[in-house]
């Protein structure tokens, strides 16, 4: 997996103007949760789709860029939590064990 960090808000707006050209997903982790690591384990050991990009959000370190995600893409606050961005908008969200390789890749092949 190829994680690209998600670090700033200008990233963000990337991400939306991106999302019209190719899916974009995010992937928030909370490194004091279990459940976070189970999954984070189970989507690296995954195979991927190319077709997607895919961002790290470390929710400890960037806390205030997971309420930015919430808000801007109008999702409830979860974590761990998978979102898939298509066209500027959350087309997809997925939490805690429910997160699923298989199942997001379902979601981008829809497209």
């Amino acid at each position: 997996m190829n994680w690209i960090p998600l670090t700033s808000a200008a990233q963000l707006d990337t991400i939306k103007a991106q999302s019209h050209q190719k899916d974009q997903v995010i992937f928030k982790h909370s490194t004091r949760c279990g459940t976070s690591s189970v999954v984070l384990n189970r989507l690296e050991r995954a195979e991927t789709n190319a077709e997607a990009d895919f961002y790290f959000l470390d929710l400890l370190a960037h806390r205030e860029l997971s309420n930015r995600i919430a808000e801007d893409f109008r999702v409830y606050h979860e974590s761990p939590q998978l979102l898939l961005i298509r066209k500027g908008e959350c087309v997809y969200d997925e939490s805690h064990l429910g997160i699923s390789m298989d199942e997001l890749l379902q979601a981008v092949s829809a497209n």
